[in-house]
């Protein structure tokens, strides 16, 4: 069950139904992707045709940003719930550690890294690591990309995190599809997060939708764009296809206004 936005695949799930999916691909070792999108991703994809592929393409496209879930509820999806990326990257790594499932650390810096394995495997005593790589904060050549393919295939991960940022890791996972015989999961600033060099939004403040207040708070000077430009133009673009939605259903044959 999906519905577009924006003409963006955003998918109805849960954090439970994706753990679900995340084991069956992993004990299978298909090769597949998913992706966390809030509202940045979303625009981006809108005004990026190349990058919608890549959203288009993934095997999950999870509702990240309390927007999208108020936006799927909208479009009939009635108790869609938020799947957050930092969330499900916690929820996975309890799961993979009840089943032995080794995980990859792709993305960040070598010290945050650090940091991120010891609070994961604080959390999760079982978890397993089964490697860590921080890449250089510049395009990647092919014959990296495919270092990086084999020093992940030889650690024998089964599900690799991606915290390269919007769109650098969608870009990224959807380029080793079919080549990593793995599940890539792109979860943003959940590297930052979970190694503790970057403070969450308080609880109350994401379930009101209000995270990017805090996070603009913290990084004015590097989200202002994002989030001024890009928020008021997906409340108006979206607000455009609610409208279009009701007009269609108004004048669709055989619908009475009695």
């Amino acid at each position: 069950m999906f519905r577009r936005i924006l003409g963006i695949r955003i998918d109805g799930t849960s954090y439970q139904d994706v753990c679900d999916r995340i084991s069956l691909w992993a004990h299978t070792k298909q090769s597949s992707y998913i992706v966390a999108a809030n509202v940045h991703v979303v625009m981006t994809a809108y005004w990026n045709r190349a990058y919608r592929r890549v959203l288009n393409h993934a095997a999950l496209v999870t509702p990240d940003g309390m927007p999208l879930v108020w936006g799927l509820r909208q479009l009939g999806i009635a108790r869609q719930g938020r799947v957050y990326g930092p969330d499900l990257m916690l929820a996975w790594c309890d799961r993979a550690a009840h089943e032995q499932l080794p995980i990859y650390l792709y993305g960040g810096t070598d010290v945050m890294l650090q940091h991120l394995v010891q609070n994961l495997q604080q959390q999760c005593p079982d978890l397993i690591i089964a490697g860590i790589h921080a890449p250089p904060f510049r395009p990647m050549t092919p014959a990296e990309d495919a270092a990086d393919i084999e020093r992940i295939h030889q650690s024998g991960a089964a599900v690799v995190f991606v915290g390269l940022g919007c769109p650098k890791q969608e870009e990224w996972m959807a380029r080793q599809h079919g080549k990593l015989n793995a599940v890539m999961i792109g979860v943003g600033a959940a590297f930052s997060f979970h190694s503790g060099e970057v403070s969450q939004a308080p609880r109350w403040m994401m379930a009101w939708g209000l995270e990017w207040v805090y996070r603009l708070w913290q990084e004015p000077r590097r989200l202002w764009r994002r989030y001024m430009v890009n928020n008021t133009a997906f409340l108006i673009l979206f607000g455009l296809q609610l409208m279009n939605r009701a007009m269609r259903s108004i004048l669709r044959p055989g619908h009475s206004s009695s």
